[in-house]
């Protein structure tokens, strides 16, 4: 198994148990103690999950989250000893996949990191996958090389992003509940409120300002098709 997992954790007794179980099942582990430190090995290295304490010197956990959500959709568990709901809810609202309160038992980390792992792995295209190209109106999806165009011009894009275009460009014009797009992009047994996707559907505007997303209100959001 050469997974990478990167590990945030500034009480270095926590560090090293969660450290000692993820390498006793075979992955590989980069722990660090600051955001800063980790936001390097991002840059860098890229692992396949992070371990993220909230509660950490300089660049608090929910920032580090942020700054990975502007361009990757990689799983993020966050530890923190705050256990109140609207805690929790921030943490994922702002792209954590996962929420453990302290004091957690290690095993149960472990599974969670292995179901994420299981789930990331799955969302990444296969070698062997036929070219397929879904066009409608001005958008463009590549589904084979994971690639987005609009307009003539490639936009970088994250795979929940990828995955949230072509479920709706696959129908243009139907009006998708956020109970079921949640589900479709993030897997039946996510933790998190559906407000993830009134959030992955902002980042997209931004990205493509003329792209016809529509809000149903009350319902959830569909891609108008372009007529001539």
């Amino acid at each position: 198994m050469n997974q990478m997992i990167g590990l945030v954790e500034d009480d270095p007794n926590i560090r090293d148990i969660v450290e000692g179980y993820l390498n006793k099942e075979g992955y590989q582990v980069i722990a660090v103690d600051t955001a800063e430190k980790a936001w390097d090995i991002f840059q860098e290295q890229t692992p396949d999950l992070w371990v993220l304490d909230i509660m950490l010197p300089g660049m608090d956990g929910y920032e580090f989250c942020k700054k990975i959500r502007q361009t990757s959709e990689v799983p993020i568990i966050i530890i923190s000893a705050k256990d109140e709901e609207v805690d929790k809810i921030l943490g994922l609202e702002l792209g954590g996949d996962d929420y453990l309160t302290k004091p957690f038992s290690p095993r149960e980390l472990v599974a969670r990191a292995k179901r994420h792992l299981k789930r990331w792995q799955a969302m990444k295209p296969s070698e062997v996958e036929e070219q397929d190209t879904i066009v409608a109106g001005e958008l463009e999806l590549n589904d084979a090389e994971r690639q987005a165009y609009f307009q003539g011009e490639e936009i970088e894009v994250t795979t929940k992003e990828f995955e949230m275009l072509k479920i709706l460009a696959s129908q243009e014009n139907r009006a998708f509940a956020r109970e079921e797009l949640l589900i479709k992009v993030w897997g039946e047994d996510y933790y998190g409120s559906d407000r993830a996707v009134d959030d992955l559907i902002k980042r997209l505007r931004k990205k493509m300002k003329d792209l016809p997303i529509e809000t149903v209100w009350g319902h959830g959001y569909r891609l108008k098709e372009k007529r001539t």
